[in-house]
């Protein structure tokens, strides 16, 4: 990485916009929130942290793919694929398809799929797989508070993408349980990992979301804060509220919104400046109706850690007389420490959710196989150790280059054959079952909750979703009745049709692959 982290976290807050005209957006809704449908990145599903809506687009019943209750011989699959991949409306979109026996290298249609495709959020299909082999199913990530003499307390982060307000309160008790009163020095010790915080090719106007958020040893909340805008009388400006008051600190407000009349278009617009933490607000929201909810990237994780930290340590009755970033290797005791959930929960919240923060933190966590990387950061230890774990599985090391372990860079590159690859391998190892249950269930949960609902039986299809710019991709497993279970990879690149059209695409290839049958 060519520049330090700092200078990473400064870049979250180049004036790019991050919100959305919502004339132009699609709108989400989540318990009677109305969410603006973002730009890029439409793949991603809030974790319970941000209460926002999936950024999947719902695919209307009246326009999902036709289904026939005439099932076909597994030999007429090419014509049937072509007849959908080759409509006039596709005519300059590239597609990358694959589809195989599961367990058998039988190839049932091939369509570019040895070709580099922009994976999107599937990439997190090579991630998770990876790390469940080389970390197995209950590897836990610790985050440990140190007692170094003189009232000096340490908290070393080992990059728990799950750590949350809750745990803060129990490392604070543990504390005070340890007779713990008065605290001289609490340091946050983010020097676990090592590198940026962001991954320099990711797009500006995503890292401003809280999909983009920086990845390093401490992080709480996912690395984000939630604001709310409520209209107030016509003529006025919104009110600006933070789900929590403390993420509100440090931060210059300019807010230039206004409350208008009823029936009139909602529009928000969010940026953040390059030169200090402040936070620029316009747009109008109705009076009387909902409030606009944005989640941003935190500013500064460290100062986010120890401010939210201190408020825990003060409700225990600790007093804290000063807070810094460290990054020094502790020594002392170990007074406090809580754990992740296993493995096998972060790898579901990672694919069925399509988590950005938590592919990034289980990629560096492989570099707990390789201490040292390329120029020595955690992420491209943790690729090293991704590469060669899943060589043994099966999957090409020459089919995929990576750069990060979302899919959130374009200098992501992918064939529909590593992708298949890596669900082949994973069907045949120990974890198999684990690693299937982390996929979102078609019309049940994830990204897939709204789609293929009505027109599949539940079940059938488990797949990791992508979506970009440009960009729709859907790789995973179907469950033919008549035929056995396929694994597939469907990629979609250089497109100019709506993701809706692309989507509605794919899903029709994927329920003709649950028609097919042996003759």
């Amino acid at each position: 990485m060519s520049k330090k982290s700092s200078l990473s976290l400064l870049l979250l807050f180049f004036g790019v916009q991050i919100g959305v005209n919502q004339q132009a957006a699609t709108a989400q809704t989540n318990g009677g929130v109305v969410i603006p449908t973002t730009p890029r990145n439409t793949d991603r599903v809030p974790s319970r942290t941000i209460p926002t809506r999936p950024r999947n687009i719902p695919v209307n019943p009246r326009n999902n793919p036709p289904t026939s209750a005439n099932r076909f011989c597994a030999s007429r699959l090419n014509s049937v694929v072509d007849a959908v991949t080759n409509r006039a409306q596709f005519s300059r979109t590239h597609w990358g398809i694959l589809v195989q026996n599961l367990g058998s290298p039988r190839t049932l249609y091939s369509r570019n799929s040895s070709k580099y495709f922009t994976p999107a959020s599937v990439a997190k299909l090579m991630t998770t797989a990876a790390a469940l082999q080389a970390l197995t199913p209950n590897y836990r990530i610790r985050t440990s508070a140190y007692g170094t003499g003189n009232g000096v307390v340490q908290v070393v982060g080992r990059g728990d993408p799950s750590l949350k307000s809750e745990q803060l309160e129990v490392l604070a008790k543990q504390l005070r349980q340890k007779g713990v009163r008065r605290i001289n020095k609490l340091i946050a010790n983010d020097g676990y990992f090592k590198g940026e915080a962001v991954e320099p090719s990711w797009m500006w106007e995503d890292i401003q979301f809280y999909y983009g958020a920086p990845v390093n040893s401490l992080m709480l909340n996912e690395n984000a804060a939630v604001i709310r805008l409520y209209p107030q009388k016509v003529g006025r400006r919104l009110l600006l509220k933070w789900d929590n008051p403390l993420d509100a600190s440090g931060w210059k407000v300019v807010n230039q919104t206004v409350t208008s009349r009823k029936g009139t278009k909602k529009y928000i617009e969010v940026k953040r400046d390059l030169k200090g933490q402040i936070l620029y607000l316009k747009g109008q929201v109705p009076e009387g109706s909902r409030p606009d909810v944005t989640a941003i990237a935190v500013f500064n994780p460290i100062q986010n850690f120890l401010t939210h930290f201190r408020q825990s340590l003060g409700k225990q009755g600790i007093s804290v007389a000063g807070g810094y970033r460290g990054t020094t290797k502790t020594s002392g005791r170990e007074l406090a420490a809580v754990q992740s959930p296993p493995l096998s929960e972060l790898i579901a919240e990672t694919n069925i959710n399509s988590n950005n923060l938590y592919a990034e933190a289980l990629l560096k966590a492989l570099a707990t196989k390789k201490p040292s990387g390329r120029n020595g950061s955690t992420t491209g230890a943790g690729l090293e150790v991704m590469k060669s774990t899943l060589s043994r599985i099966g999957v090409d090391p020459n089919a995929y280059r990576l750069v990060d372990g979302s899919g959130l860079s374009r200098k992501d590159l992918i064939s529909p054959q590593a992708l298949v690859q890596t669900l082949q391998g994973m069907a045949k190892s120990p974890y198999a079952s684990v690693f299937r249950a982390s996929l979102p269930v078609a019309g049940k949960n994830g990204t897939l909750k709204y789609r293929f609902k009505d027109i599949a039986p539940e079940g059938l299809v488990q797949a990791k979703t992508g979506t970009m710019t440009g960009v729709i991709t859907l790789a995973g497993y179907v469950n033919a009745p008549n035929y056995g279970p396929v694994v597939f990879s469907i990629m979609v690149n250089q497109t100019e049709q709506p993701i809706r059209t692309v989507r509605s695409a794919i899903d029709e290839i994927v329920v003709h692959l649950s028609k097919i049958k042996r003759c």
